[in-house]
């Protein structure tokens, strides 16, 4: 835990001392939609169960270069939580993306790039997992978004390059074999930022 504190504040110097020079810095959150399997069977459950699978997160950012290329580095706390038959698996967990991006025309944006992750928590239905097989892992970000002054909205997706699961024992004591979740589930990510 005093690891995750340190690079958290390292990275949060590091953007702090990015906002002080020609380049932005600034705070943003929204929310995370995790999918797990098929994204339009997942959209069909939303449909009948609207919090499902629905997480937040909120953190900050910094900007290097205003023109057409930009370098954009995030530190976010996340809150996700997933659906698996039936019961839910909640998840808290520092995300620092490092993204590439082009600004197209106007406000519109493209962007894409690596997002570390360092799971802080994991609890299914109340029970605490300990055996997660990575702590860290790395995907993908790559998306799209608007930016009107200093306030930006934008959308993106977000994958593992590999699977990372957590190990428990079901209750059923009928069922000898232990259960897996991915703690790297697909997810959709809706947020909002503002420049300072």
């Amino acid at each position: 835990m005093k690891k995750t504190i340190f690079v958290a504040f390292m990275a949060l110097s590091g953007l702090y001392a990015m906002g002080q020079g020609d380049s932005s810095f600034g705070i943003k959150g929204g929310l995370n939609y995790s999918a797990n399997g098929d994204y339009f069977e997942s959209a069909s459950d939303v449909a009948e169960n609207p919090d499902r699978n629905i997480g937040y997160h909120i953190g900050v950012f910094g900007k290097i270069g205003a023109s057409k290329v930009y370098v954009r580095p995030e530190l976010v706390f996340t809150k996700t939580k997933s659906d698996y038959e039936n019961s839910e698996f909640d998840m808290s967990k520092l995300d620092v993306p490092v993204l590439l991006g082009l600004n197209i025309v106007g406000p519109l944006h493209v962007f894409a790039g690596p997002a570390f992750q360092y799971i802080l928590d994991t609890k299914f239905d109340g029970i605490k997992i300990d055996d997660v097989e990575k702590d860290f892992t790395v995907g993908m970000n790559i998306g799209a978004g608007v930016n009107f002054g200093k306030l930006g909205v934008d959308l993106r997706y977000e994958r593992g390059f590999s699977n990372n699961e957590a190990t428990f024992i079901n209750a059923d004591i009928t069922a000898v074999e232990p259960s897996r979740i991915d703690t790297r589930p697909d997810q959709l990510i809706l947020s909002l930022s503002l420049a300072l």
